[in-house]
């Protein structure tokens, strides 16, 4: 049984100043809340901080968990109010259905597959002049390449993106409408990979989309809700959430 959990940090907090920073550092304590060991499950997590004073952590698991360290660790635990909110994500799940419409947002990391990078890193043009024939995987840093990421790819995601209802008249330079999503945050991480700062470091771009998806495939969406989306997802990246929104005339 899946659930989603709501967890609300306090970023003043030295603890907390380390979990933002290192997407690392999160992904560590967001499998110290489970009862399964490390490594046994797969979550996926996303850092919501459009109030950067009060940032709220979202993560689905399939165990139940217990966010009672992070509260104390980097929460208000002597304070009032829900510290966190688990929910079964059951419900949720069961509402989708072809054609119905859903408000959605998605932390992902958009990346293309290259065998010449434009600029490669001095480790890229090591691998290059060792006669490297693996594909690299770079990130997407424009806000064009990372919307086309996105609009490309979600019919394999189970979903459209229906035209922008007070934009359905207007064209952009290509003749294509405007889509209802919009990218919130962009994104641009470097931490270490380990737990020294010796260790490679990680390079992430990441991309926050929000907008309204129309189902197209159930089986196909349950699984990316599930699963996550795209690359990075022990890093943040790859959890979809949806809100159910109300049709038209009701």
């Amino acid at each position: 049984m899946p659930f989603l959990s709501r967890i609300r940090i306090n970023p003043l907090r030295a603890e907390s100043r380390k979990l933002l920073a290192s997407p690392r550092a999160m992904h560590g304590a967001v499998q110290g809340g489970l009862p399964t060991a490390p490594g046994e499950e797969r979550t996926l997590w996303r850092l919501d901080a459009d109030n950067p004073h009060r940032p709220h952590l979202y993560v689905l698991t399939t165990s139940k968990p217990d966010w009672t360290h992070l509260v104390e660790q980097a929460g208000w635990p002597e304070a009032d109010g829900e510290h966190y909110a688990i929910a079964d994500y059951t419900p949720l799940l069961h509402q989708l259905a072809m054609g119905r419409e859903f408000a959605f947002r998605l932390t992902a990391s958009p990346v293309q597959n290259t065998n010449r990078p434009d600029k490669p890193t001095a480790r890229q043009a090591e691998r290059l002049a060792q006669g490297e024939t693996r594909s690299f995987r770079l990130g997407h840093r424009t806000a064009t390449a990372q919307m086309n990421w996105f609009l490309t790819r979600t019919p394999r995601w189970g979903f459209d993106i229906p035209l922008a209802p007070d934009l359905s008249d207007t064209k952009d330079r290509d003749g294509n409408s405007p889509r209802d999503v919009r990218l919130i945050t962009r994104d641009r991480r470097s931490f270490s990979k380990g737990p020294t700062t010796k260790e490679t470091r990680v390079v992430m771009h990441s991309a926050t989309y929000e907008g309204r998806l129309r189902v197209t495939d159930v089986a196909l969406l349950t699984e990316r809700l599930l699963n996550g989306i795209g690359p990075s997802k022990a890093y943040g990246c790859g959890l979809l959430t949806l809100a159910p929104l109300q049709p038209t005339g009701e």
